[in-house]
């Protein structure tokens, strides 16, 4: 099999710097407060998220108008099935959602859009991707990330009044960040934008296009070279996807999401005008991460949908499917899958709705909460479908149209097992999602401490940081010995006549919040420059910041329900549940903190790496075809038809 390659003109850059460009694009002030920032130092601000915020009826009555007819929609005109079968959202279907306004759901109205609040939007695709996953995606990459989100955030008045009017009825759009041979480090971007008079000429290449094969604008990321007058660096431009030598070279097929329209696609001399450059040259990577801010909620919220139908199929065939005299639900090793399925889906929820509706307000800073919840919906999406498997047994491997065939009811549990699995890769991969998480996590202390340990840093810099960190922790560490988590009797309103105790579990998380803290510090300390290296570690500390993260948001909406809805007992106890469910897991991830095979991995990988196990690899045969492992991405012409074809 042929060596790795990469494309020609991709730039040659060292881990450190790599790391300095993603630095630099992240968000390095707190202009507001964060729940999830404060939980993460051990404070427990339970102020920021109860009593829990409330929608304005305005928009309730909005947003649940237009859910109505999404409903009616889904119901009527989306045959899920054919999708799978024919691995294509039929033209009808889309032009469908065009005149629904589907394209718009996040578009102010003075565009032409519906302008749903973030907690309207993300239900709209709860619902479109529990009737066909891939009308979700398509609906989310072109309004999440794609081009409407950042020139909402960050384009010129003109751009919002060219372009908004256009994506808000009739355009789709499209996010074209990755690269053949670069993911998620984007120092390495090599496509590029070269000035040329009144215009940028684009040539490069871009992979895992979503929406690219049926879009119509793109916003592309692209490195402008430094020059006279130009300041360089990745920069955002909205690109016409038929512009003269742009071609979609291929139509990418997955082992799920299979009516998803994703590409490869080559801009060889593509003329974009300055006028369509977002922002600055130098602030592509900044646009990109806070785009997806809030745009990462839209997954966790089609994870959402997923839990919900994974509930509804294993009541109704557990239900009915007996065994050894009685149906398998009342057998505890099935009963307790259900449970899981049941009470994590209400806490998914309560994460996704709470971090939607502060993402409304825009009081709170929620980079934080977005990242968790989607780190949290994307594992726990496939853990519930993974069960919903093993409830079904073999009917749950079985396809639906088998099933069908054979007379039975068409459930596509595989199905969503497949469409799922993606959510923990897409717009930032579990492990990415740790590491980001976990550099917002220790922000402050990198703030008061960072120059103690950086290897590059002159005397006189450390010893100011030294001066600044005693302050800091003088003042920060007493606060971590005790607090209202030791207190019987707080958090009593949590605690209803009637009414499991979830004030209990609140005390928990309060007590738990400064044990992470306490054990954040201890690993800087011990190894300070050494943390980032330390991934194992980081990942367990962002897992146990997301579990307590869903039982507050769980506890939070548990009591927002008694308080204005008749299922306020039943939702206490599916809080209840679901954090004795979650404390479990947070008291295995701190016991994994200290007691791990992180060393002895890191051994193993070595002797693979080395060729010392190539004896374990006999005794099979490899189907894989032939090929670089990576495809050729130097920019020039394209060798291929375009399969671009925009949908009228």
């Amino acid at each position: 099999m042929s060596a790795p390659s990469a494309p020609k003109n991709t730039p040659k850059v060292t881990e450190r710097e790599a790391r300095q460009v993603a630095e630099a694009a992240r968000e390095q002030d707190w202009r507001k407060p964060s729940f999830a920032k404060e939980l993460f130092l051990g404070r427990f601000r339970l102020d920021l998220i109860h009593p829990h915020p409330l929608p304005p009826g305005d928009d309730v009555r909005r947003g649940e108008a237009f859910l109505a007819r999404l409903r009616d929609f889904c119901e009527t005109k989306i045959d899920g099935a054919l999708i799978e079968r024919e691995a294509k959202i039929p033209d009808e279907v889309i032009n469908g959602l065009k005149e629904l306004g589907a394209l718009g759901m996040k578009i102010d109205p003075k565009y032409g859009g519906l302008g749903l609040t973030q907690v309207y939007y993300n239900r709209a695709l709860a619902l479109v991707g529990s009737a066909n996953p891939a009308i979700g995606a398509l609906l989310s990459a072109h309004q999440s990330i794609g081009v409407p989100q950042p020139l909402k955030l960050f384009g010129s008045q003109e751009q919002k009044d060219t372009f908004l009017p256009r994506l808000a009825r009739t355009d789709i759009s499209a996010f074209l960040l990755t690269e053949p041979d670069v993911g998620s480090d984007p120092a390495r971007l090599a496509t590029s934008a070269v000035p040329d008079g009144p215009d940028y000429i684009l040539d490069g290449v871009k992979l895992w296009t979503t929406n690219g094969v049926v879009a119509d604008l793109l916003v592309v990321m692209a490195r402008v070279p430094k020059s006279v007058g130009h300041k360089g660096g990745i920069t955002a431009f909205v690109v016409e996807a038929d512009a003269p030598g742009i071609t979609v070279e291929n139509r990418n097929a997955f082992m799920g999401l299979r009516g998803l329209e994703n590409g490869v696609t080559r801009f060889h001399r593509v003329r974009v005008p300055a006028a369509n450059r977002i922002g600055p040259e130098g602030a592509g990577l900044k646009i990109a991460l806070t785009t997806l801010n809030t745009g990462r909620l839209s997954l966790p919220a089609m994870c959402v949908g997923a839990g919900k139908w994974c509930l509804k199929i294993a009541r109704e065939w557990s239900a009915a499917r007996e065994q050894w005299g009685r149906p398998v639900a009342r057998h505890e090793a099935v009963g307790a899958k259900i449970s899981f399925i049941a009470a994590t889906t209400f806490a998914l929820e309560a994460v996704v709705d709470l971090a939607s509706q502060m993402a409304d307000e825009d009081r709170n800073d929620i980079r934080i909460e977005a990242a968790l919840a989607k780190l949290y919906g994307s594992e726990m999406g496939c853990l519930m479908a993974d069960e919903l498997v093993q409830i079904r047994g073999g009917r749950g491997f079985e396809t639906a149209d088998s099933l069908a065939a054979r007379g039975e009811r068409a459930v596509p549990a595989e199905q969503l097992l497949r469409d799922l699995r993606i959510n923990r890769i897409f717009e930032g991969s579990t492990e990415i999602m740790h590491l980001l998480i976990a550099r917002e996590a220790v922000d402050a202390h990198l703030k008061v401490a960072g120059d103690l340990i950086d290897p590059d840093k002159p005397l006189s810099a450390k010893a100011k940081a030294g001066a600044n960190a005693a302050g800091f922790y003088a003042r920060w560490l007493p606060k971590l010995v005790t607090g209202p988590g030791q207190l019987p009797r707080t958090y009593t309103e949590f605690h209803p006549p009637g009414h499991p105790d979830l004030s209990t579990h609140l005390r928990y998380v309060e007590r738990s919040a400064r044990k992470l803290a306490r054990s954040t510090f201890y690993a800087m300390s011990r190894w300070q420059g050494r943390m980032e290296t330390k991934q194992g570690f980081l990942g367990r500390i962002v897992d146990i910041g997301a579990e307590l993260f869903a039982m507050s948001a769980a506890c939070v909406r548990a009591e927002l329900l008694r308080t204005t809805d008749e299922h306020g007992r039943e939702a206490y106890q599916l809080a209840d549940a679901f954090c004795h469910q979650s404390r479990i897991r947070v008291e295995e991830l701190f016991t994994r903190l200290w007691s791990n095979t992180d060393q002895l991995d890191r051994r193993v990988v070595d002797g693979v790496l080395s060729g010392a196990y190539l004896w374990l690899e006999q005794g099979v045969v490899d189907p894989s075809g032939e090929g670089p492992w990576i495809a050729d991405a130097t920019p020039g012409p394209a060798t291929k038809d375009n399969v671009h074809r925009p949908i009228r």
